[in-house]
């Protein structure tokens, strides 16, 4: 699945000035505070987060930090060299040769974090209970949609340790989405599903939220919840019932602390990392020359890899709809701005990537122009035909000016009814190098008359505004995830899906929408979404995701910007990394190691 930025916290940045009093501040909550303590022997990797977590429910968490990714795992795993699919509660599993139906074995002898056992029960309750249950509302269930009529898997016990899996009709990701989402626990949250609250909606929706005792979460990964302070960090410790172990039968992982520290603003995080406070640290590129520098005297060492695999972009609140007290979601004035398709282009000519590149970037990104990664073989260049927004002023006015618009001898533009062309634009504070693509975009747009408000606010307000409320103007967002597979971007292309974020239809289990439209060309892509997802031969799921994209960058629902490089810092004192683009520096986090603190 697809995930924005906004809506989880990508783990992952000063003046100097600030180190006497951030180091008082962070004192009481430093891992390397506790070295002359009993828990100083415990091996342990520091982490930050820009936010605090809001659930600790893995079908309700929005936010950051990203924890339950270390806390929950599925019937398969990625391998984060080669993207190959592999074992993890799954011991081993079966495909029908019409590619219709799978069987899943599970390895014997699995136990959940509190040493109940984790059998097919669990697996077939996960999927029907809870994803495939439509009175909870999860994104999950977009990526699971088959064909044009949204058929969903079926799932049946066939016994204690094998699951089946069918399909009515094929469907290219089947293995990977049947086998990569988390297992959740049957005893611990049946009741819950089955129980209803006085509006009539599942208790499971306000179950383990963030004000739950840590420990009473049941998990099956690699650790489990210890603590959560508010404002301060979230605790996982190593889950002693977890499956792995090492050659030797020694039981995984390694490590047995795992620290995320809440610390909201990108200038802090580097200065904690600097000073030890830290372990890891994903570098932005106006840090990777001082980072660079100091690997030797810091003891670290900043891995550097291809273009990322996500996607930054503006995009503008295409959604004409009104709310339920049928009040409109967006200015009308405004809407029919957003909705001029040579509005949005002349937009994507008036961004300056290339100063983007060079200034904020320090040359270490690359101009992004589709939504699909280029690490994915469903990717189409430039060089095969795909359009580009170059930097260019004068067409941007030229479009501006066919579409209606017009400017004043000052070079104010004007809508054709007389409005200042004004509106506001969002990201989430505390991330630095958004809030500099911000600032020089409200410029590069002053350049051709526009006025741009642009406010970096909370990240939990950014994610109320643009998926619960609805109302907002523009944003500065990220989107990462998905792999290599499109249709791990289906909740963001198929109409209703829950991350159709330019123009979010009716949700399940909230108010309705009035007058909620859908352009042609919306329909156009998830039709082609859907055809890429049913067809099982390569070459022509390449054509399908090439139109995709065609449509995608003429009609600009998202107007992508710039594609960093990955960095990420890491302390030497954790050893066995293996960094890679796919993977990041922790895929294999099992595996590693942690020397104590000097």
């Amino acid at each position: 699945m697809r995930i924005p930025v906004i809506k989880y916290c990508w783990r992952r940045v000063v003046a100097f000035g600030l180190a006497v009093v951030s180091a008082i501040a962070l004192h009481g909550c430093n891992p390397t505070n506790l070295k002359k303590t009993e828990a100083a022997q415990l091996s342990y990797i520091g982490d930050a987060s820009l936010s605090e977590p809001n659930s600790f429910n893995y079908i309700l968490s929005e936010g950051a930090p990203d924890v339950l990714s270390l806390v929950y795992e599925g019937l398969l795993t990625q391998n984060g060299l080669t993207g190959e699919l592999e074992p993890a509660l799954a011991e081993k599993w079966e495909i029908s040769e019409d590619k219709k139906r799978i069987v899943f074995t599970l390895k014997p002898g699995l136990k959940w974090s509190d040493g109940a056992p984790l059998t097919a029960d669990d697996v077939v309750f996960t999927y029907n209970d809870i994803f495939l249950n439509k009175e909870i509302p999860t994104d999950i269930r977009d990526i699971l949609k088959i064909g044009k009529s949204e058929a969903l898997p079926s799932v049946r016990k066939i016994d204690d340790l094998r699951v089946e899996f069918t399909v009515p009709e094929p469907f290219a990701p089947f293995l990977r989405y049947s086998g990569g989402l988390a297992i959740l626990p049957a005893h611990a949250l049946r009741e819950s599903v089955q129980t209803k609250d006085k509006d009539g909606k599942p208790k499971f929706l306000t179950t383990w939220d963030t004000d739950t005792d840590p420990k009473k979460i049941v998990v099956n990964g690699p650790y489990m919840l210890e603590s959560y302070t508010p404002s301060e960090r979230v605790v996982l410790r190593r889950n002693p019932y977890y499956w792995k172990k090492d050659a030797q039968g020694n039981q995984l992982p390694y490590i047995e602390r795992y620290y995320w520290n809440i610390v909201e603003s990108t200038d802090t995080q580097l200065l904690q990392f600097r000073s030890g406070s830290l372990d890891t640290f994903t570098v932005s590129p106006d840090y990777f020359s001082l980072l660079k520098q100091q690997e030797k005297q810091g003891k670290f060492t900043v891995y550097t890899g291809e273009a990322e695999m996500s996607t930054t972009f503006v995009v503008f609140n295409l959604n004409q709809a009104k709310d339920s007290k049928n009040q409109p979601l967006v200015d009308p004035i405004k809407s029919r701005w957003f909705n001029t398709v040579e509005f949005r282009q002349a937009v994507a000519h008036a961004i300056d990537r290339p100063a983007m590149i060079n200034n904020i970037y320090r040359g270490l990104g690359e101009a992004q122009n589709s939504p699909i990664y280029k690490q994915s073989p469903f990717y189409l260049s430039p060089e095969e035909g795909l359009k580009v927004y170059d930097y260019n002023r004068e067409k941007a006015k030229d479009l501006l000016r066919k579409a209606g618009f017009k400017y004043n001898a000052q070079g104010q533009l004007f809508d054709a009814d007389g409005n200042r062309v004004r509106f506001t634009m969002l990201t989430n504070a505390g991330n630095k190098l958004r809030e500099a693509i911000g600032s020089q975009i409200k410029q590069d747009l002053a350049g051709i008359g526009i006025q741009v408000d642009f406010n970096a606010i909370a990240f939990n307000t950014l994610i109320q505004q643009v998926y619960t409320q609805r109302k907002w103007d523009s944003y500065i967002g990220k989107i990462g995830g998905g792999g290599v597979e499109p249709n791990g971007g289906a909740n963001t292309w198929l109409t209703k899906g829950g991350l159709h974020a330019f123009n979010l239809g009716p949700q399940e289990s909230e108010p309705p929408l009035i007058g909620w439209k859908v352009s042609d060309w919306e329909k156009q892509i998830e039709e082609l979404y859907i055809r890429g997802a049913g067809e099982l031969d390569e070459a022509k799921r390449k054509e399908i995701y090439a139109e995709s994209q065609r449509i995608t960058q003429e009609n600009l629902p998202f107007i992508y910007l710039v594609n960093p490089l990955t960095m990420e810092a890491v302390r030497d004192r954790i050893e066995g990394i293996r960094y890679s683009t796919l993977g990041g520096a922790f895929w294999n986090l099992t595996e590693l190691k942690a020397k104590s603190v000097e």
